[in-house]
């Protein structure tokens, strides 16, 4: 065989198993392939491959995109490297920021339409249309209360956001299956919010203080009275016992107790020389 022949055979088979290799794409399960036509009159949303496996197409007037419709999780938030939150104005130009968290998925028979839409992949889309719309829930909804009718009614707000964008994105595609709003408020709130706190926490500690100072009070007053009654009952206790001994000291009993107190020896008095008197005992 010519060895020209030979070579040449061999680059064509090299590139025909590149062009090949290239001409095919895996679509993994939980995703939609869609085939977009580069060129030619039917340039646009050609095909649409529904199911796993490998697609064959001609990788230079067509490519593949493909879009997972599982559950998405998308967080705008704060972070070291961007800020994706948001910030949105009350009825009373009141400021509150927002970090939302959403979990979402693409409705699989909308893919066409939305990459049609849109032209962008799904990490595209969550970076525009997606979190425009979300801000916008959330601006416009905030805007019909005031700070404190937003604060005072946090959970019927943020019904409200869902409520709106589940009528934006569904007819576009999306659906939210999980919303959380991460509501920050004002700076001034959270200030006055701390007051209030203070205030109640130095008013419940006076209140505790002015019911320990009558705790207090009651136990000395209670202290007070028992002694005074027991001063009292030991005043009575003496007196019943006095009036007793006022009515049992007869002359008879106190010549008695005389009498039996006497050692026997008698009082003298030294009345000249040798004379000794006996007094008379009553």
């Amino acid at each position: 065989m010519n060895p020209v022949k030979l070579g040449l055979g061999t680059i064509i088979l090299v590139i025909s198993m590149i062009f090949l290799f290239n001409s095919c794409e895996r679509i993994d399960a939980g995703h939609v392939g869609v085939r977009v036509n580069l060129y030619g009159t039917g340039k646009g949303v050609g095909d649409i491959t529904e199911c796993t496996g490998w697609v064959f197409y001609n990788p230079i007037s067509t490519k593949i995109y493909e879009f997972p419709t599982y559950i998405q999780h998308k967080e705008y938030v704060k972070t070291e490297d961007a800020d994706n939150s948001f910030v949105v104005n009350s009825k009373d130009g009141s400021e509150f920021h927002v970090s939302p968290i959403v979990n979402y998925s693409v409705q699989r028979e909308k893919v066409p339409f939305i990459f049609a839409k849109y032209r962008r992949t799904l990490e595209s889309i969550e970076e525009g249309f997606l979190k425009t719309t979300i801000y916008d829930a959330f601006r416009m909804t905030a805007n019909a209360y005031t700070a404190e009718e937003l604060i005072s009614n946090r959970q019927a707000f943020e019904t409200k956001v869902r409520a709106k964008l589940d009528g934006d994105l569904l007819k576009e595609g999306f659906v939210i299956s999980k919303l959380t709003s991460n509501l920050g408020y004002p700076e001034t709130f959270k200030r006055a919010i701390e007051a209030k706190n203070n205030a109640v926490q130095a008013a419940l500690t006076a209140e505790n203080q002015v019911k320990t100072a009558e705790a207090q009070a009651k136990i000395k007053v209670a202290t007070a009275e028992g002694n005074a009654q027991a001063m009292l009952a030991n005043a009575k206790a003496e007196a019943e016992s006095n009036k007793l001994r006022q009515q049992t000291l007869t002359p008879m009993l106190l010549q008695q107790m005389w009498i039996e107190r006497w050692n026997g020896a008698l009082p003298s008095t030294q009345l000249g020389s040798g004379t000794n008197m006996m007094y008379n005992i009553k």
